[in-house]
């Protein structure tokens, strides 16, 4: 019999052509009142993760610009451990694109990952006074 199709088929490995940026477990007092963790506490996560690569290239201030993309795939739940890994997609004069996708690690089923989150973002290099300023191209 096959899974139902709202149900993601386990990955065996992690994306090879990312980096991966943040680990994180959540914690009781993030899950929402259908026992699931609350989207917008993923959301923050993500952001954290594909601020990393972006920081290596901003030397300085930065901020979230433009949340491109946010998908969710599957629900994260109590006990997951969630694995952030991102790419860098573009660097342009003041900003720098990033993709980030979330795979969770179900405490029941270690060493088997499913994407629950993919997201895409943007980050502006900023000055002193929260303006863009230009990111050295390298």
């Amino acid at each position: 019999m096959s899974a139902p199709s709202n149900v993601a088929a386990p990955l065996k490995s992690l994306p090879a052509d990312m980096e991966l940026v943040l680990k994180v477990i959540p914690l009781p007092a993030d899950v929402n009142a259908n026992g699931d963790i609350f989207g917008g506490w993923v959301m923050a996560q993500c952001d954290l993760a594909g601020s990393v690569i972006p920081a290596r290239h901003a030397k300085g201030r930065m901020a979230t610009v433009a949340v491109n993309e946010f998908v969710f795939k599957q629900p994260v739940r109590l006990g997951d451990i969630l694995s952030f890994y991102s790419k860098l997609v573009r660097i342009g004069r003041t900003s720098v694109t990033v993709t980030v996708e979330v795979f969770a690690e179900r405490y029941q089923a270690q060493g088997e990952y499913i994407k629950v989150t993919q997201a895409t973002f943007t980050y502006v290099a900023i000055d002193d006074n929260g303006r863009p300023r230009p990111i050295a191209q390298v």
